[in-house]
């Protein structure tokens, strides 16, 4: 399992969506890694009801639809999986990576988003620090790989990797970051990750 800091839930864990967590908890029971991840886990820290539940694991695209039969791969940039319980939908997407680039290739956007990874290379792809805490239902535990806890208490909004960069990468990001600024109260700041 990739490490990172470890937090006890900050809050009752009878919050979370019992739909997703049965999700994440046969994904582990299968043997893999598995957390609920980004929004849903930062919304739940600020007191927030989150709008939806993502999850990330290690288990491949293929070995989700094979756990689920109520699912399907969607996706071509990035493949995911819909995972259908009752009438929400859960995306469950594989630990992502950088891929491999060249040295003049560093300051160039990632276009092929299909390298799978480890748990903290997937918090390290995120777009901000605030979106990279993965939350464990089992244990109970926020896993902190980018110091997004740390963040969301000083309510500041950092850019996971250089600004200019992944606002390249997606310019959707410039727009997410208004949108969290002003729906959860946070202010832009920089520190180096």
């Amino acid at each position: 399992m990739s490490q990172g800091k470890r937090y006890p839930l900050p809050f009752n864990p009878r919050r979370l969506d019992r739909r997703a967590v049965d999700i994440v908890k046969r994904l582990q029971w299968d043997g893999h890694e598995a957390y609920l991840v980004g929004g849903c886990v930062r919304d739940h820290v600020l007191g927030l009801r989150p709008k939806d539940y993502d999850i990330a694991t290690s288990a491949t695209p293929g070995q989700v639809r094979r756990l689920f039969r109520r699912s399907r791969i969607i996706g071509r940039r990035f493949k995911i999986v819909h995972v259908y319980a009752g009438r929400e939908i859960y995306e469950v997407a594989t630990f992502r990576k950088e891929p491999p680039r060249g040295k003049d290739e560093k300051a160039v956007p990632i276009l092929d988003d299909n390298a799978f990874g480890t748990a903290k290379e997937d918090g390290l792809r995120r777009d901000f620090t605030v979106n990279g805490l993965f939350l464990d239902p089992v244990k109970k535990e926020i896993v902190d790989f980018v110091g997004g806890m740390e963040d969301l208490e000083a309510r500041r909004l950092i850019s996971i990797g250089p600004p200019d960069l992944r606002f390249r990468e997606d310019p959707v990001r410039v727009l997410r970051l208004i949108k969290f600024m002003r729906r959860l109260d946070l202010q832009p700041g920089s520190k180096e990750l």
